[in-house]
């Protein structure tokens, strides 16, 4: 179905041209996530008297509402998104800044979140879909050359929602934002001395948050502890090595599902959100871990073909967008349980519980499915 002209008809040939690997692989990553969910959570839930199957049951109810955000997303011609990006980067920048108030609820020294009606839903995995949509817009109208004005208007683009992002604090997301925006640059042209300067203000601008005591101690103390763990091994540096030593003693084939034992007796923290990645390396493996890398690999192969066949600059710069979100946001997650990255705060896309991320990633993936049916259009 279409919105065409104010109205919806069918057009077959749109659904013709459905990815059918990009739905697979989506879905697969989400069940694998429930899988992993599970075993990270059953076990404290019943030490505390509590439903084995409460994470599970609420992680299946947010891939519903995803799969239901997928459809939606996917009907719309995303032509509409370019039209509305504006209207909707302006509603998160006030989403972001209503967070930032005694509406926002704070949780272990954070506050990233609103709760409405009993449901607890995160603005800023949602900017990262924004922002992504607005700057696709943006620089789809751009002709000729990328200068440097160009570049300095499509950072601004990013900077406030990043700013706001930051503040909560939140280093992670800032991250995949600052991914995003030197993606998108990159495709479109952008010089490597513009993004040097970028780069260089973005360097003093952080110098500057340490000096004024934006950044919290406990995130200093996080990079130190990325820096040398074995100097505060029972703080910063506890979640770092206690997620090697989970993904270490899984071996070639792992534990067997259920049976892990740093899993079970709960000594890496946080481990059905952010480490969930750990999970699948003491429980299944090398291969297991390998298995679920190669579907990430075939997700982000499918998001960067969709781009390659795209017919208009929109189509192009969100579905680049859309991929490079998802590879940073990965590559950060797994990285930090490997120690190759520093502590942070993201989730694992399409894997790790949360119901905010898990229904940005399937509203993305269903973005990807709407620029690959309209390229023949």
């Amino acid at each position: 179905m279409e919105l065409t002209a104010g109205r919806l008809v069918r057009d077959e040939r749109v659904i013709r041209h459905l990815d059918p690997v990009l739905i697979v692989t989506t879905i697969a990553l989400a069940v694998y996530g429930l899988f992993m969910v599970y075993s990270a959570s059953h076990q404290s839930l019943e030490a505390l008297n509590e439903d084995p199957g409460h994470f599970l049951k609420r992680q299946l109810a947010f891939l519903l509402l995803g799969l239901v955000a997928l459809l939606v997303a996917a009907s719309v011609d995303y032509k509409l998104v370019k039209v509305y990006a504006p209207l909707a980067w302006a509603g998160l920048i006030f989403v972001l800044l209503l967070v930032l108030t005694p509406l926002g609820s704070e949780t272990a020294g954070a506050q990233r979140w609103i709760t409405l009606g009993g449901f607890q839903f995160q603005p800023s995995e949602f900017a990262k879909l924004g922002v992504t949509a607005m700057i696709a817009a943006y620089l789809s109208e751009l002709r000729g050359e990328m200068s440097i004005e160009h570049v300095w208007r499509t950072t601004g683009l990013a900077v406030l929602p990043m700013l706001l992002v930051f503040v909560q604090p939140d280093v992670g997301t800032t991250m995949v934002f600052a991914a995003i925006l030197l993606g998108l640059l990159v495709m479109a042209g952008a010089k490597a001395k513009h993004i040097g300067v970028l780069a260089l203000v973005a360097l003093i601008a952080l110098f500057g948050a340490f000096r004024l005591g934006v950044v919290k101690d406990y995130q200093i103390a996080r990079l130190t502890g990325f820096i040398d763990p074995a100097e505060d091994p029972l703080r910063a540096g506890y979640n770092r090595q206690q997620a090697e030593i989970a993904i270490g003693s899984g071996g070639p084939f792992g534990r067997g599902y259920l049976d892990g034992t740093q899993t079970n007796l709960d000594f890496v923290p946080e481990q059905h959100t952010d480490f969930v990645f750990t999970v699948v390396g003491e429980e299944l493996g090398f291969m297991g871990a390998m298995f679920l890398l190669l579907l990430f690999g075939v997700l982000l192969w499918r998001a960067f073909r969709i781009a390659a066949v795209a017919t208009d600059p929109f189509g192009r710069f969100l579905a680049v967008g859309i991929a490079v979100m998802i590879a940073s946001q990965m590559f950060v997650n797994v990285g930090m349980t490997l120690g190759i990255m520093p502590i942070t705060g993201i989730p694992l896309p399409l894997v790790s519980y949360g119901g905010s991320a898990l229904i940005t990633n399937f509203t993305a993936v269903g973005l990807l499915l709407n620029v690959h049916m309209r390229r023949f259009k």
